[in-house]
């Protein structure tokens, strides 16, 4: 079964923009407790709407009027490909609190079936350090064949445990330790971990591949929200805010491709 695992995203305070520089500093903050490098990561989320089936796009073009998707089909599915399980695919429906597991050969049988289009893939990729019973790993999330910078992940697994329940407040320890070593670089923002519902999606307190999708799932949702914050901000005619307007605008196209 495998061990808990928390996933954290960095939020920036206001007005700071995100760089890479953030990301070198968090990499040795985990040097700095101890962390051994080992190895590279990379997980992906693909964001997928449902597809107008042939008769109804028939119908619709005889009527003059859209193609229409069928009511009984979500209208959105994320799909989550773990690094841990590169065997796997897990689909997740937010709209109705599933997340199901399949083949990963799956996001090819959607393509054949037509019945999803993938909009934006984005991975998450960084170096993963080992930390006696702790496993860190901190990476950028970047648009799939892009280098710009759309956020900044971090996930932490504890070894000894497979009940979340259990692992709560060793896990709560080892994040206000870990907030502390990051408060020492004065860095302009610090991590979050916004908590899953996992209830909802019918899992159980023992720790599943399954929960990680939700919680990737999540953090999605997080960056979809800030996207949005930061392209409703107000603007300035200084260089600094301009540069800030530009990542908004950029965070707002990605906003936009999703939610079209």
């Amino acid at each position: 079964m495998p061990a808990v695992k928390w996933l954290m995203h960095w939020h920036p305070n206001q007005g700071a923009t995100l760089n890479s520089q953030i990301l070198a500093e968090a990499c040795a903050c985990a040097e700095s407790l101890g962390g051994s490098k080992d190895g590279r990561w990379k997980t992906s989320i693909i964001f997928y709407r449902a597809m107008a089936r042939d008769g109804a796009s028939a119908a619709a073009a005889g009527g003059g009027g859209p193609p229409q998707q069928h009511p009984d089909v979500p209208r959105e599915l994320l799909g989550v490909a773990l690094h841990e399980r590169p065997g796997l695919y897990f689909s997740i429906l937010r709209a109705h609190r599933l997340v199901l597991q399949a083949d990963s050969a799956f996001p090819q049988v959607m393509e054949k079936l037509q019945s999803y289009k993938a909009r934006v893939t984005l991975n998450f990729e960084g170096f993963q350090y080992q930390l006696g019973d702790f496993c860190l790993r901190i990476g950028k999330c970047v648009p799939n064949n892009s280098e710009t910078l759309r956020g900044i992940m971090m996930e932490v697994e504890y070894y000894p445990l497979s009940s979340i329940e259990k692992s709560r407040a060793v896990m709560e320890d080892f994040f206000d330790i870990w907030q502390e070593t990051v408060a020492k670089k004065s860095l302009p923002g610090h991590f979050i971990h916004v908590e899953s519902n996992f209830s909802e999606y019918g899992l159980s307190d023992h720790y599943s591949f399954q929960h990680t999708a939700v919680q990737y799932a999540t953090c999605l949702q997080q960056l979809m929200a800030a996207a949005t914050s930061l392209r409703r901000g107000g603007e300035s005619g200084d260089e600094r805010q301009a540069q800030r307007l530009h990542r908004r605008e950029e965070l707002g196209q990605l906003a936009q491709q999703v939610h079209e």
